[in-house]
């Protein structure tokens, strides 16, 4: 919980949207929640039974390392796929999946998301909308719509409504290039 209590600040802006974890600002993170998450999490790694929240807060550790490198991904994706076979849950799953976009790329997760086929999950169709742009705009888009229709929160609709503007857009200029050349 202190790792996650870490980041409470930078998870909203000022209109109640939800912040993407690779766009928070890592300045309002909580240094001493981190250290205190630290301080528990190696007084829990003593002894020789693992758990789901040893590996929950492992995951939660890697999420509070500010640098993006491959290793923290792939080890959060190993941590994901640990806890898997201890306790499987869709989202649990849907996290996974975002972990192995960031370790080996959205082509390879786009695979993995689509078997899980939560399509009743607004947060599904985010990920999918997310790992779709630059490879299936029009896809990504749909994703995004459908987000928009299952989610209940006026700030995640319009956050979803935000990236369909912002693949439109992008997609003008690409063209705008094209049409150019």
């Amino acid at each position: 919980m202190c790792f996650h209590s870490s980041r409470f600040e930078a998870r909203t802006n000022d209109k109640g949207e939800a912040i993407l974890y690779q766009d928070q600002d890592t300045n309002l993170w909580n240094i001493e929640l981190i250290n205190k998450g630290e301080y528990y999490l190696n007084r829990a790694s003593e002894g020789n039974e693992i758990t789901m929240y040893h590996l929950e807060a492992g995951i939660g550790y890697w999420h509070t390392i500010k640098t993006e490198t491959k290793e923290k991904w792939e080890s959060i994706l190993q941590l994901y796929n640990r806890l898997l076979q201890i306790e499987y849950s869709p989202m649990a799953a849907l996290n996974r999946t975002y972990a192995l976009a960031k370790a080996n790329g959205n082509k390879v997760a786009i695979v993995e998301a689509e078997k899980l086929n939560l399509t009743d999950n607004y947060m599904y169709h985010s990920l999918l909308g997310n790992l779709y742009i630059d490879h299936d705009n029009n896809k990504a888009i749909k994703h995004f719509e459908t987000a928009i229709k299952l989610s209940k929160s006026t700030a995640e609709k319009a956050h979803f409504a935000s990236k369909i503007l912002e693949v439109r857009r992008e997609r003008r200029q690409l063209n705008e290039i094209k049409t150019e050349k």
